[in-house]
């Protein structure tokens, strides 16, 4: 039984994972259960080239960050277990929050965090009923987004990145999934305001 479970490793997923992770010593997390089911194949991570992010070295690649990500979290917050190799098939209501069917296992998490691509096609049933239109991608696109309120679907449902709403850029991505995290910080923290920051 997880608290969160985050499905999609790209950018928006591993952010949120990194911000949720770094809260582990706040009395408010401690013993909390995080995972990320951290399917990269079909981030659109893999062909990207970066020269326009704030941080990252000018010829960055989408294929580096993905591998660098996993590695950051394993190395700062080994307590956020990665799955690796599991095609998420169905997020399904359950008495313990949502129970979560992978082509291998099955998960029960109180909160799930979907932050997958915006591309077509998206089966993962228990969640159809809330595929729409992407109000911000060009409509030749024909991308999708995930009916949200602030990236909210519905209590202990959450969406994060491209499939939220949110433009294409990297910068976006992450500030998405970081906002997902401290979302679910400020529930851990009896709804009070909560942001992590490391300081010197």
């Amino acid at each position: 039984m997880y608290n969160t479970l985050i499905i999609g490793g790209g950018v928006a997923g591993m952010q949120c994972a990194l911000v949720l992770g770094s809260a582990k010593n706040k009395p408010y997390a401690v013993g909390k259960k995080i995972a990320i089911i951290a399917h990269q194949k079909t981030s659109h991570l893999q062909n990207a080239l970066f020269n326009n992010v704030l941080g990252l070295p000018k010829g960055k690649l989408g294929s580096e960050i993905l591998k660098e990500g996993k590695e950051q979290l394993l190395e700062l917050y080994p307590e956020v277990a990665q799955i690796e190799n599991e095609k998420v098939l169905a997020v399904l209501d359950d008495a313990k929050g949502y129970k979560i069917i992978t082509n291998k296992n099955e998960y029960y998490s109180k909160n799930v965090v979907v932050a997958l691509n915006y591309a077509k096609p998206f089966d993962i049933a228990g969640l159809e009923q809330y595929v729409e239109r992407h109000c911000s991608a060009n409509p030749m696109k024909d991308r999708i987004q995930l009916r949200n309120f602030n990236h909210l679907i519905k209590e202990g449902l959450y969406v994060c990145g491209t499939i939220a709403g949110w433009r294409s850029q990297f910068a976006i991505a992450a500030g998405s999934g970081a906002s997902v995290a401290t979302d679910i910080l400020t529930v851990w923290n009896d709804h009070n305001a909560t942001k992590i920051h490391d300081k010197i």
